[in-house]
């Protein structure tokens, strides 16, 4: 959209010189947002069975494939190559730290250290989600993925004292949407990042890979 869509519009029809004003600041607006991914990158269909191997492999055949292929998505868009300003690395986007603890942890699933390597990633993604996923208390399954999600974004530490704060509060410690969610001490910045985190990769793109025949998802 461009000024000259304003020719075709008005013509020659006299407006007020407030709206014009107006509406070329929202056509500058809307050009200056960023694209963003709303489609299943092409790259990912190379990677499916090696995540749903994984997956069956660490969670059972009932694994939420969709909810792990929307995990991905969120943090790589599949691109196995990715580093993060701040030093993630790899399709999952491990720390180097928490990837090198992994390997550590795990050593006849992940053998080496190789956060880079788009099966270790897929493989190590599925087990730390299962590691978090074992550890937390919910109501119900999709509140359990939320908060499994939450502790692969921001720690499982943290996922636990929100709990014990929203029951402080009166709300329910095992609903993650609008309970949980909302009551942390954390930093402004890494609420709305962590919430963000979660909601985008269970009501956005988890449905998208559900549709897209990806198999079962969590909420």
């Amino acid at each position: 959209m461009t000024m000259d869509w304003f020719a075709k519009v008005w013509g020659n029809v006299e407006a007020p010189a407030w709206v014009l004003s107006i509406l070329a600041l929202l056509v500058l607006i809307v050009s200056c947002q960023p694209a963003e991914a709303s489609t299943i990158p092409a790259a990912a269909k190379q990677y499916q069975r090696t995540l749903i191997r994984s997956a069956h492999a660490y969670w059972g055949l009932n694994a939420p494939i969709a909810t792990f292929a929307a995990q991905i998505h969120q943090e790589s868009r599949w691109m196995p190559d990715a580093v993060s300003p701040v030093g993630a690395q790899g399709m999952a986007q491990f720390m180097p730290g928490t990837s090198a603890w992994m390997a550590e942890l795990y050593p006849d699933a992940l053998g080496s250290n190789q956060p880079m390597n788009p099966g270790w990633a897929l493989r190590a993604l599925v087990i730390y989600d299962r590691w978090n996923y074992v550890r937390v208390r919910a109501a119900d399954e999709c509140n359990a993925i939320a908060m499994m999600l939450s502790s692969y974004n921001g720690g499982l530490g943290w996922v636990q004292s929100d709990q014990r704060l929203a029951s402080a509060k009166g709300a329910d410690p095992a609903v993650w949407f609008d309970s949980v969610e909302y009551h942390t001490r954390r930093a402004d910045w890494a609420r709305k990042e962590n919430r963000q985190y979660v909601r985008l990769i269970l009501l956005r793109w988890e449905p998208l890979y559900k549709a897209a025949g990806w198999g079962t998802g969590s909420c």
